[in-house]
């Protein structure tokens, strides 16, 4: 067995789990369309929770599968990159980075800033797990819909994206091969540039002298001493916002978040509820959640009784 086998093997269950609802947390029905619309502007907030418990359970997951049994097992990393990896006799480690994804907040801020020559070997792969509740903003979390694409194929989007030299430089981590594992480092980093005009022609023709090739990103060793120069030389920022997974364009995440945002719920696509979720005048969104949702009007008293 190889690890594209393993690979394989979990991402055919991986595909079972739209749909799926997960008995983590409940939220409860609200008792007025005021309630509904204050839980539909707060939801979010519960998100890095759910996302973090959604994940923890993709393990349980395809381990309940008895395929695996006899080879090994997944594992969850907490600290540690890929969130899950498959332990067992099995090399290189498969391993799936497991992005869960609260649409009403439109973003995927997911990040993901690891190094192409961490997947040279293509033995791990990204998982996007759209959610929400089972009634939109009450009931329990279940999986829309999933997106699974190679680990490499993300990180050559995001470079490609990203490096446009000099004006935005992606450098590779230090080598830290001869590190103790928890100091290794193996995520890359953006940097836009601060200069002048007059340091930015200059700079402009420090990359012209690299070749025809200058502009093309490389994870490589050479080509990350050529961008050090450049950092070393001018005046750069460090991006914070670098490599959030909705912004690296990556052809099959677009198609796919295209998808979700178009999603009808309730009799709405997401992003028409995520518009009515972003007015200030709310008198339209009560109206719908108490017509979609079946919100009654209940008094706190009487439910206390």
């Amino acid at each position: 067995m190889k690890t594209e086998d393993i690979i394989n093997m979990a991402i055919n269950q991986l595909r079972n789990l739209p749909g799926h609802e997960f008995d983590l947390l409940t939220l409860s029905k609200p008792i007025s369309s005021d309630a509904a619309v204050n839980l539909a502007k707060a939801i979010s907030k519960l998100s890095p929770i759910l996302g973090n418990l959604i994940e923890f359970n993709i393990v349980e997951f395809l381990n309940d599968y008895e395929e695996f049994s006899h080879l090994g097992q997944w594992k969850r990393q907490d600290p540690g990159f890929p969130d899950t990896i498959f332990e067992g006799q099995i090399e290189p480690i498969p391993g799936f980075e497991i992005k869960a994804w609260f649409p009403l907040v439109t973003e995927i801020t997911a990040r993901f800033k690891g190094s192409q020559n961490h997947f040279r070997y293509n033995n791990t792969y990204v998982v996007l797990l759209p959610w929400l509740p089972s009634h939109l903003i009450y009931g329990k979390p279940y999986i829309l819909d999933i997106c699974i694409v190679s680990a490499r194929s993300v990180a050559e989007a995001r470079d490609k994206h990203y490096h446009k030299p000099p004006d935005y430089l992606v450098l590779e981590p230090e080598d830290t091969d001869n590190r103790t594992k928890n100091l290794q480092q193996t995520t890359t980093n953006g940097y836009k540039w601060q200069g002048n005009a007059i340091e930015f022609e200059e700079a402009e023709k420090i990359v012209e002298a690299w070749g025809e090739n200058a502009k093309k990103y490389q994870p490589t060793r050479e080509y990350q001493k050529l961008l050090r120069q450049l950092i070393n030389r001018f005046p750069y920022r460090l991006d914070t916002n670098f490599a959030k997974i909705d912004r690296i364009v990556h052809p099959d995440i677009e198609i796919f978040k295209n998808q979700i945002m178009v999603r009808d719920i309730h009799g709405l696509s997401i992003k028409q509820w995520i518009k009515l979720i972003g007015k200030k005048d709310l008198t339209q969104l009560k109206l719908l959640l108490k017509e979609k949702l079946a919100i009654q009007e209940k008094r706190a008293d009487d439910i206390l009784l």
